[in-house]
């Protein structure tokens, strides 16, 4: 047997395993809820890894060759080891409780927050987890919160920072409100249309501006301090916004303005306290956060 240079991919051996006790490719990717076209990538990058065929093909049936036999009784192994480490983790996650303080701005508290609270509570149902909805920073030096999800990195040594990933935002505005006032073709439109403000206009501008988006005080009539409520006057129809791509996409009745503009692209960090990271419970919040905000299953 060729031996791999790199080790194997766990996900590869997941689908060999349930292809050959599922007996095709759908039944596969039904039980583990992926595409069939992306598990058959992963048999077959399995297949290459190992240089070895797994499965003979014929017609649109699946068989499983010797070589793919003799693996199977491995693997089947290591399928059963992973389910004993799985299901010791959950009970570990399971024991764990006490409360833990989350603090993101109220945009990300209120619309994207509430799913990644759900999985959650099936894996640890006796923590207690308190959101602060606050766009200031809040100070995770003085206990005001266990961990804050923020757009810039924490300078302090004394506290551990992650980069998720790069978030992207476009301008949004309401299908009413672009029906109304006409929608902009180029960024020279912009400065006859309404905005939205969301907390300070001056700060605001000193955003967009130097984007080439020609605004001014006089474009923001209406906003608030809080974005829940300037992206409830954005949806109702009293202008436009930046929004995160990420919350647009679950709010219903909006056009992107000027699809075609390149996105404002931002950093999302995931920060605690050096002391309270090696705390069980600030751990397990931690990791399922950085998960989820990442995009990862």
């Amino acid at each position: 047997m060729k031996h791999p240079q790199t080790p194997f991919d766990w996900n590869h051996i997941r689908a060999f395993l349930a292809t050959a006790e599922g007996g095709s490719l759908s039944a596969a990717a039904r039980h583990l809820g992926l595409t069939q076209p992306t598990l058959g990538r992963q048999v077959a990058a399995l297949e290459q890894d190992l240089g070895l065929l797994l499965f003979e093909r014929p017609g649109r049936t699946l068989r499983l060759t010797a070589a793919g036999a003799e693996l199977l009784a491995e693997v089947r192994a290591m399928g059963a080891a992973a389910d004993r480490v799985a299901l010791a983790a959950s009970a570990q996650s399971q024991s764990i409780e006490g409360r833990v303080a989350i603090t993101a701005s109220d945009v990300y508290s209120a619309f994207l927050l509430p799913e990644a609270l759900r999985k959650l509570r099936l894996r640890a149902p006796k923590l207690t987890i308190d959101i602060v909805a606050a766009n200031d920073i809040r100070d995770l030096m003085r206990r005001e919160a266990d961990i804050a999800i923020r757009h810039v990195r924490p300078d302090q040594p004394d506290l551990i920072a992650r980069l998720l990933r790069e978030e992207t935002a476009h301008f949004y505005a309401s299908k009413s409100y672009l029906e109304r006032a006409g929608r902009p073709e180029t960024l020279a439109d912009l400065a006859r249309h309404d905005f939205v403000s969301f907390g300070d206009t001056d700060q605001m501008l000193t955003h967009l501006n130097p984007l080439g988006i020609p605004v001014t005080e006089t474009n923001f009539r209406v906003g608030s301090q809080s974005g829940v409520v300037a992206w409830e006057m954005v949806r109702q129809g009293l202008g436009i916004a930046p929004m995160s791509d990420t919350v647009a996409a679950g709010a219903t009745g909006l056009e992107r303005v000027l699809p075609d503009m390149d996105p404002i692209v931002f950093p999302i960090w995931l920060t605690t306290h050096r002391e309270l990271h090696t705390s069980r419970r600030i751990r397990l919040v931690f990791d399922h956060l950085a998960a989820h905000l990442s995009g990862k299953p």
